[in-house]
């Protein structure tokens, strides 16, 4: 799919019937104004969990039957967040316009803080333009994730071998970002709350550089849906943590990258700490 299939413009993308997308007004969207129930508001974790699991269940089955497209995963994206949305967590997502204005594929560089945004930024970004993820590995040996990954034509990195991660992420990024596709990359070793410039890459960088696209920086304040203590992805869900979201201006590459890289580093931290304050 290119960039030219989706309309321009702030209005919402259509998908599968009764699936609604994403609506951006001036490159900004709000969680509308949500009557949250009883269940939500006692146990929000015990309300969208269920949602969520029966979600990546019902979407690595149609994946098997090759039945699952890239407008299936933003529909499975969206019904995360609108079951996020209706416990009472609030979704602020700002600079959506610098993605509408793209002519092709960026690289989109974020820090790395939950789960949450490997399950929503599909909907937030898939609602304007083709996008994929860099991800581990290990997803395209995981059964239900597999068939998935593979759908939505995402790169797997090791984590642990450096030079490999990076030739893939080089010939592989590049061959998706030549065909239009924008790829959200999370150079940190691991996701925390607390965001360490020593542990961000950049490989990222190093992509767009040899692909000669644009960088996105991404700052997320997704703290809302905390790491679980035995399974990473499985924390307690806290509808008093606000979801913030930031997309920057394009960046071009120039040189070796570095006043790059420093300039996502600083858009990250500026806004984490003005979201904290």
């Amino acid at each position: 799919m290119s960039g030219s299939d989706r309309p321009e413009g702030d209005g919402p993308v259509l998908g599968s019937p009764g699936v609604d997308r994403v609506l951006y007004e001036g490159g900004v969207y709000r969680t509308p104004s949500t009557k949250v129930g009883l269940l939500g508001t006692v146990s929000p974790t015990a309300c969208v969990y269920p949602s969520f699991i029966r979600n990546v269940w019902q979407s690595s089955a149609l994946a098997r039957k090759g039945c699952y497209g890239f407008e299936d995963w933003i529909d499975s994206s969206m019904r995360v967040l609108r079951a996020l949305e209706r416990v009472g967590i609030d979704v602020e997502v700002s600079g959506a316009e610098h993605l509408q204005e793209l002519d092709g594929g960026a690289v989109i560089i974020g820090n790395h803080m939950s789960t949450m945004e490997t399950v929503i930024l599909p909907a937030l970004i898939g609602t304007i333009r083709p996008v994929t993820f860099i991800i581990k590995d290990s997803l395209f040996r995981t059964p239900i994730f597999r068939d998935i990954v593979e759908t939505i034509d995402a790169i797997g990195v090791t984590r642990t071998q450096p030079r490999q991660d990076l030739k893939t992420v080089l010939q592989e990024g590049g061959d998706r970002l030549g065909k239009g596709t924008s790829i959200v990359v999370f150079p940190q070793t691991t996701r925390a709350l607390d965001f360490d410039p020593e542990q961000f890459s950049s490989i990222g960088v190093k992509l767009a550089q040899r692909a000669k696209v644009p960088i996105i920086p991404l700052a997320l304040s997704t703290q809302a849906w905390a790491n679980g203590r035995w399974l990473k992805d499985f924390g307690g869900i806290d509808p008093s943590c606000p979801v913030r979201i930031a997309f920057g201006a394009p960046i071009d590459v120039e040189g070796r990258g570095q006043a790059e890289h420093q300039q996502v580093v600083d858009f990250i931290a500026r806004h984490l700490a003005n979201w904290s304050s």
